[in-house]
């Protein structure tokens, strides 16, 4: 359902945006102004890089997806409690989820339906007594091994639970009909325990969560390893993921959330004028095989992932049309003093700026080109913080280019 377009008042604070970034010292280090080819940069740490500060139901693994922190800076300083925040490439819903959290209305939409699976049912979560008991009701029992390459990572016990589990819930969530949320969030859980490097995984030892190696790979890594895929017990291990990830307690209530499976230039869903601030990041570049890392899910959740348009794009005019594209739509949706915060990264080893790219994209626009903010972050003694001025390597720190519609 659309939602209405938006007034054109804003906090005063957003008109100060710019002077509160020069003045930010939160982490005990001034804010750097660097003039570079035609762009002004601010670089600190805005936020911190700790791995586990954020709410629990963040806690979900996805490729190439930037931390909850980031889109709460600008959140919590460019809206207020009941506006809109848009992410047209959400990915695992990390801004949609965080705009919830804070009392925002979250609009989002990807072009992969993975990611539709993945943010929807934390949005508004079931309770986990309904969880535990539905899945009681799962026929894990009666399984049959639908593919006997899968051994690679899975115990015969486990995988007979993992194909009834995936017989089961694509029966009960057919893609045309409003899903049973608490259906919709054991299928969200299980997305994410398929693979891992830990016991609370359903398989063996083998990469992190967020990239299925191929079944060769993994073969691999068990002869390297000298491992056998133990047995694991499915329901417990949703169980439990699900009471991790409602330990923080979920959002709170307010209106509810549009969500779409989409192109980002194509946001039929949303009303001219609606937004009040977008927080994405596109694909960078080809860096990240969505497809390919994905391809175990896919098959869980009965996705035919050639079927899906995804941008993979390797050039950088084509990355540059893409872009192009997406601002031409934020320019429609975005209402008269709301803001754009698009998150790129350096690629190629630092020879690519993609910011650059981006600022060039909205030329011609209704978009005033405020700076591009550089997160400056440290992680350990020998990592290395991206330069500005000397374009420095780098893969431990944000650019965020952000614009106001005007």
């Amino acid at each position: 359902m659309p939602i209405a377009s938006r007034k054109s008042a804003r906090p005063a604070a957003e008109s100060d945006f710019l002077t509160a970034l020069r003045a930010f010292d939160a982490f005990g280090a001034p804010t750097h102004v660097v003039e570079e080819g035609g762009l002004t940069y601010y670089v600190n740490e805005y936020w911190t890089a700790s791995q586990r500060s954020a709410h629990s139901l963040h806690e979900v693994s996805y490729r190439a997806c930037f931390k909850p922190q980031l889109p709460a800076f600008f959140i919590e300083r460019l809206t207020k409690p009941g506006d809109v925040v848009c992410d047209p490439f959400m990915g695992r819903g990390t801004t949609p989820l965080q705009a919830a959290l804070l009392g925002r209305r979250a609009v989002g939409s990807d072009a992969n339906p993975l990611s539709l699976m993945l943010t929807r049912p934390r949005l508004r979560p079931p309770v986990i007594e309904d969880v535990v008991a539905r899945l009681a009701e799962a026929p894990l029992g009666a399984g049959q091994i639908e593919r006997e390459d899968l051994l690679a990572f899975y115990h015969p016990e486990t995988l007979r639970q993992i194909c009834a589990l995936r017989a089961w819930l694509i029966e009960r969530l057919p893609p045309e009909v409003t899903p049973d949320p608490v259906d919709d969030w054991i299928r969200m859980v299980a997305l994410n325990r398929l693979t891992g490097h830990s016991p609370g995984f359903f398989s063996v030892y083998t990469m992190p969560p967020n990239q299925a190696v191929s079944v060769k790979a993994q073969l691999k890594i068990n002869e390297r390893r000298a491992q056998t895929p133990p047995m694991r017990d499915v329901a417990a291990l949703i169980s439990r993921k699900s009471r991790s990830l409602l330990s923080d307690g979920v959002p709170p209530s307010g209106p509810a959330a549009i969500l779409a499976v989409t192109d980002a230039a194509k946001l039929a869903h949303l009303q001219d004028a609606c937004v009040d601030l977008v927080v994405t990041s596109p694909p960078f570049l080809n860096v990240v095989d969505y497809r390919g890392d994905n391809w175990l899910r896919n098959w869980f959740a009965g996705v035919e992932a050639d079927q899906i348009a995804l941008s993979q794009l390797r050039s950088l005019e084509a990355w540059t049309r893409m872009t192009r594209a997406v601002f031409e739509e934020l320019a429609r949706v975005v209402r008269p003093g709301g803001h754009v915060a698009y998150e790129v990264g350096e690629v190629r080893g630092g020879a690519v700026l993609l910011e650059r790219l981006v600022w060039e994209a909205m030329e011609g626009l209704p978009f005033e080109r405020l700076c591009v903010m550089v997160n400056r972050q440290r992680f350990t003694k020998t990592s290395n913080c991206w330069g500005v001025a000397n374009n420095s390597k780098g893969v431990n720190s944000n650019r965020i280019v952000v614009a106001r519609r005007i």
